[in-house]
């Protein structure tokens, strides 16, 4: 059994197979990038200046919502949608190539297949990063944020959002007392979320958060939400064989207590918003409790002997 956490080969096939769908069940998602697109004057006043970014980056681009809005904030930058889906790129794909109505761009968004923790970009070439609720499914935290570093520019401007620890937990919880078994990915907690940008070197980060109290008829709408999302579970420790009709009663029961005066039962999504900026070359990675930093070669002075 692999050590990670979350099997990624099992969420790239479960988002392109949600992808043709996608759309009809997340407007949640949808308002999650809306907020982060609305962050954007302030915050590319306070990083960029007068300059106006060549390069913007949507990681876990998904449909294409949000890379959308990139492109048409900055119709001569060049705008790069990644994901790990290919499914997600093709439904991105055919809605990006509309060019009249809904969206007119002067540059069309290149989308490229890739995993974030080894984004298929050279070595700080962007000046915009985004990424919109696609963190949840990379545990290795310290890693997917040394490579955002990695990516962008000094000075170059970080805003990405992830769904957080309360995210969920009524559901967490009625499966709870069905068996032992993980049938919900956990998430992370805001203070860990933001050691790790820190631990990166990211400057003067900036956390913020929003609790989404939704709701739902029953156990049964709760969960075709979520595989229309494509959320199911991609644990490496999931139950393999389908959930049984006992046990899915039983979580079904205990979801029930739950239910509200207004016969709904209730679903919690909490999201987790940062923003940051791109360390100047040189800046410590920390690692282990020890700060680490790499100077390029180029950047260390040769004396040569005559």
């Amino acid at each position: 059994m692999s050590d990670a956490l979350f099997d990624q080969r099992q969420v790239g096939r479960a988002f392109s197979r949600a992808a043709s769908h996608y759309d009809e069940a997340a407007a949640l998602q949808r308002e999650v990038a809306d907020r982060l697109a609305e962050s954007l004057p302030y915050y590319e006043d306070k990083a960029l200046g007068a300059r106006t970014p060549s390069v913007a980056l949507d990681v876990g681009c998904g449909t294409g919502h949000l890379t959308a809005q990139l492109q048409q904030r900055w119709p001569k930058a060049q705008v790069i949608g990644v994901d790990l889906a290919a499914g997600m790129l093709e439904t991105a794909r055919q809605r990006l190539s509309i060019k009249r109505g809904l969206f007119d761009f002067a540059r069309r968004p290149q989308l490229l297949r890739g995993d974030a923790l080894a984004l298929p970009l050279r070595a700080g070439s962007v000046d915009v990063l985004v990424s919109n609720l696609c963190l949840q499914w990379i545990e290795d935290l310290p890693g997917v944020f040394a490579e955002f570093r990695r990516v962008l520019k000094p000075d170059g401007l970080l805003l990405v959002s992830t769904f957080a620890l309360q995210t969920l937990m009524e559901l967490r919880e009625a499966f709870a007392q069905a068996d032992e078994a993980p049938h919900v990915s956990p998430f992370v907690d805001i203070a860990r979320f933001g050691d790790a940008l820190v631990a990166a070197g990211f400057r003067d980060p900036v956390l913020d958060r929003d609790v989404f109290r939704l709701t739902q008829p029953d156990l049964p709408s709760i969960m075709r939400e979520l595989r229309t999302l494509g959320a199911t579970n991609a644990m490496h420790d999931r139950r393999r064989a389908l959930t049984g009709r006992a046990r899915f009663a039983r979580a079904a029961q205990a979801y029930e207590s739950m239910r509200g005066a207004d016969g709904l039962l209730p679903v919690t999504w909490e999201v987790v918003y940062a923003q940051a900026w791109g360390p100047q070359p040189g800046a410590p990675i920390r690692r282990g409790g020890f700060d680490e930093v790499h100077v390029p070669v180029t950047a260390i002075p040769i004396r040569r002997r005559g």
